[in-house]
């Protein structure tokens, strides 16, 4: 089988691998059919990650099951299945308590996508090995579009736990997300959905505002701290300066959800947020506990996920059309 591999700024290539094999009754083979980079996989091709290459690229994908070990039950050959972007066992105690992401059976920071907490390949490979298929496998819903929902495995999953759980908590709420990427503008769209009053989406990028628009969002290309104006603010800049300024924007006990992938330091207004009283989060997240409610609520008809990608493009383009600067482009291929 193929492997897309990032081997410097920008390059990525094919390179032969061994197809993977079952190694336990409990493990799958999937075959990608819809993948997507991640807005974290346009930091990697730009050389800000923090690995060194070669290594095999992508963790968002919706794949058809190929094979699955005699103990699996959750899913058969031929499901279309969203495959998460950490590894977890669903056993332990921490994947109990929804703490994929931290799961205690596999090295930390397991993942598909980078060879962190060992080498699990990644989700633009022709073939996947799934070790925990029952654990890690969700079954895609019918009448949900593969394409669609090519980021479920992660963007799409973590956007929904961002804003949807203190919407719930707080109905009505203003909403502030400061973004450059897709998180932001899947928050938009959820957050209208689920009943924020006023969601203000912050990006120097036309296009995306555009999109923030037709989700029922103001926007601006830039602004500054509005004091107490936000009860719930999304960062997903990458940038501490604009993490700051939406802190500076809570109301009183205000939460910030920062998914921002901070790869540089910087300062926070510790005092003004210590005097305003507000909650900031800062993780990756544990998206597999979300995937099905998110997923629901796309079934619902009430989001239209499908609007956030870019350019829909054939799979064996993927060496050429990676690297370009596309907002969310969805690779696919022929489901056999």
């Amino acid at each position: 089988m193929r492997e897309l591999t990032y081997v410097a700024r920008r390059t990525v290539e094919w390179r032969e691998a061994p197809d993977p094999k079952l190694r336990s009754d409990g493990e799958a083979i999937v075959a990608p059919v819809a993948a997507t980079p991640c807005d974290v996989d346009s930091s990697i091709l730009a050389g800000h990650g923090l690995v060194e290459p070669p290594f095999a690229l992508g963790h968002e994908c919706v794949a058809r099951v190929v094979e699955t070990g005699d103990s699996v039950s959750a899913v058969t050959p031929g499901d279309l299945v969203v495959v998460p972007w950490s590894i977890s066992c669903g056993s332990c105690d921490r994947c109990r308590a929804g703490l994929t992401a931290h799961c205690a059976a596999v090295p930390h920071l397991a993942m598909y996508g980078a060879p962190v907490g060992g080498t699990w390949g990644g989700l633009f490979s022709d073939l996947v090995r799934v070790p925990y298929a029952d654990a890690m496998l969700v079954p895609l819903p019918a009448g949900l579009d593969p394409v669609a929902m090519a980021s479920a495995s992660d963007n799409w999953s973590l956007a929904w736990r961002l804003v949807a759980p203190h919407l719930k908590a707080r109905p009505g709420a203003r909403v502030l997300v400061v973004a450059r990427g897709s998180i932001g503008l899947y928050v938009c769209d959820i957050a209208r959905a689920l009943g924020a009053s006023l969601v203000l989406y912050v990006d120097p990028e036309p296009g995306h505002r555009e999109i923030a628009r037709g989700f029922g969002a103001s926007t601006a290309e830039a602004m500054e701290p509005i004091p107490q104006a936000f009860d719930i603010a999304v960062e997903a800049t990458g940038r501490v300066d604009q993490l700051a300024l939406a802190v500076k924007c809570l109301a009183p006990e205000g939460i910030c959800e920062s998914a921002g992938n901070h790869f540089r330091p910087g300062e926070l207004p510790l005092l003004d947020m210590y005097l305003t009283g507000v909650t900031l989060r800062i993780a990756r997240d544990s998206v597999r506990a979300h995937i099905p409610d998110a997923l629901a609520l796309a079934a619902s008809g009430q989001v239209a996920p499908g609007k956030v990608v870019s350019h829909v493009i054939d799979w064996e383009d993927l060496p050429t059309a990676l690297p370009e600067n596309h907002l969310k482009p969805v690779f696919v291929r022929a489901d056999d």
